[in-house]
């Protein structure tokens, strides 16, 4: 488990962003590689008028109808004083919302300093809720894990074990069962909220998976579109278990088995290795199985229940 370092930049976000929002680039291009806070969006009038404790460096500035009204009421002078101010503190993006126009002087200097400058006809409260969840979503802690990440009957579910242990087999041999590939190898886990986990493929890798013996293969191209995912929530971890560690594994699964993500508890399940055995079965019986139990149906406890009532009736008689 490797930890990962987020960033986001300003393109990024942009390139995010747009499909959700109507926003257009207006001004400061060059700037498109300024990094993002994890509490970037901020709407503050008091940022124009001198109290610059409350715009801290790479934050957005979004600018509504008080802030653009406030402006167009000062004179020239005081409008350019203003705006100067604001963007001397090193702000990574200012945002122009409610379809205002962005000031001649705001565009001048935002080119010269290189802050992007945006324009949009959403309003202020969509624009922060939109840019709050997509930064939210992209500084979220993370970490790399090892194996190979699926989509089975629509939960995400991520095979691991040694090298050499036939997990990219058994991920083809899923996905020709017409079940989903996220990533192989590796995967990127983003604890998007207290109790979720969301695992993701990084982008060179997405599609591609190695097998041995075959080399790298494009999944899209031989499966269809719909047999890649570049996203799931990770809610079940498969662990391909050698034979010589046999005796480590609970047989009837009677304490339940669990690895904690990011700070996450995600249900494991140790799957035997031996020739013959069929694990994409046994894989999509352990996913069913799972889901089973979420609904409140556990059927080692439900055995071991009828066992135990056989034996007192048995004692009876």
């Amino acid at each position: 488990m490797d930890a990962l370092i987020p960033h986001l930049t300003v393109r990024e976000l942009y390139e995010q962003a747009r499909g959700q929002l109507a926003i257009d680039w207006v001004a400061g291009r060059g700037g498109g590689g300024r990094l993002l806070a994890s509490d970037a969006v901020d709407k503050s009038a008091f940022a124009l008028i001198g109290y610059f404790n409350l715009v801290h460096p790479n934050r957005i500035q979004v600018l509504g109808n008080a802030e653009m009204g406030y402006l167009r009421g000062l004179p020239a002078e005081g409008q350019s004083q203003a705006i100067s101010n604001l963007l001397a503190t090193e702000l990574a993006m200012v945002v122009v919302a409610n379809g205002e126009q962005p000031p001649a002087a705001l565009i001048e200097m935002a080119e010269q300093r290189e802050i992007p400058v945006f324009a949009s006809p959403e309003s202020s409260a969509a624009l922060i809720k939109i840019l709050q969840h997509v930064i939210g979503q992209a500084l979220a802690p993370s970490v790399s894990l090892h194996g190979v990440f699926l989509e089975v009957s629509g939960l995400g579910v991520l095979i691991t074990g040694e090298p050499a242990t036939g997990k990219s087999e058994l991920a083809l041999e899923l996905i020709s069962r017409g079940h989903r590939l996220v990533a192989d190898d590796i995967l990127e886990v983003y604890a998007i909220s207290p109790d979720t986990l969301e695992g993701r493929c990084p982008t060179l890798l997405r599609g591609f998976m190695e097998v041995r013996g075959l080399g790298v293969i494009d999944v899209r191209r031989l499966f269809g579109e719909t047999a890649v995912k570049f996203k799931k929530n990770l809610k079940l971890i498969v662990h391909l278990t050698p034979a010589e560690q046999w005796q480590e594994v609970d047989r009837l699964a009677i304490q339940a088995s669990s690895e904690v993500v990011l700070g996450v508890e995600i249900p494991k399940v140790s799957i035997p290795l031996a020739v013959g055995r069929n694990l994409a079965v046994l894989v999509e019986v352990a996913v069913r199985n799972h889901i089973l139990k979420q609904h409140g149906i556990n059927s080692t406890e439900e055995f071991i229940g009828l066992q135990q009532q056989a034996m007192r009736g048995g004692e009876e008689s």
